[in-house]
């Protein structure tokens, strides 16, 4: 039964990393088609306009997308040999994680200038999101609450999974504090050898065999 419960628990930890890496992806083929449309618009126009400020949005996102493959690689990893180092890595990185988007999330709702934190963008791709999000913001609510869904879950997933292999491992533990049960000694038979290694013994040529003496063979 543990086993079992085993099994379907690594299931659901790479199900839920599975999540989060198409999220990733999505957000590296997102970055690489911005990247392709700067391009493009640096052709069409001088090069000095878009020398001053770095494309800072471009590579934020792709960094993000990366670091999402990256993490549920790792998670994939840890679930699938539930190794206890592994999977104690993986909870303090999506821990670090989640407080790094409370953060932002907190900095966004509090503070109403945020904007104004950030450098600017000259691709205008930031710009464009921004307002692709705010025109589609329930599709988006729900795919940030699956994110973070599926983040909490995995975190709870491999600390149960944590558990099962540190109960495990004492049990085993305990098993071998027993000493292995003794032969019996009333019943226990020892098998005698089958032969005698020893020297043989012979009787010297020298010893006379002296015939036995009768009351009536004594000379009178």
């Amino acid at each position: 039964m543990a086993r079992i419960a085993r099994t379907c628990m690594q299931s659901f930890l790479k199900a839920v990393n599975l999540v989060m890496g198409m999220v990733g992806i999505a957000m590296i083929l997102y970055g690489l088609w911005m990247i392709r449309v700067w391009q493009r618009d640096m052709e069409d126009s001088s090069v000095e306009d878009f020398n001053s400020t770095a494309p800072w949005f471009i590579y934020t996102f792709l960094g993000i997308g990366v670091s999402f493959c990256l993490i549920a690689g790792l998670g994939h990893i840890a679930a699938d040999s539930a190794n206890g180092f592994c999977l104690s890595c993986y909870m303090v990185v999506i821990l670090l994680l989640l407080l790094l988007e409370s953060a932002m999330a907190a900095d966004i709702l509090l503070n109403s200038d945020w904007e104004k934190d950030l450098p600017a963008d000259p691709t205008g791709r930031f710009h464009d999101f921004k307002e692709f999000v705010k025109s589609n913001f329930d599709i988006f609510k729900w795919i940030g609450f699956s994110i973070i869904l599926a983040q909490g879950s995995s975190t709870l997933l491999a600390m149960a999974l944590r558990g099962m292999r540190s109960n495990r491992s004492s049990n085993c533990d305990s098993d071998d504090e027993y000493p292995p049960p003794r032969l019996p000694l009333l019943n226990h038979q020892v098998q005698p050898p089958a032969f005698v290694i020893g020297d043989p013994h012979f009787p010297a040529k020298n010893d006379t065999v002296k015939p036995p003496t009768y009351p009536w063979n004594v000379n009178k």
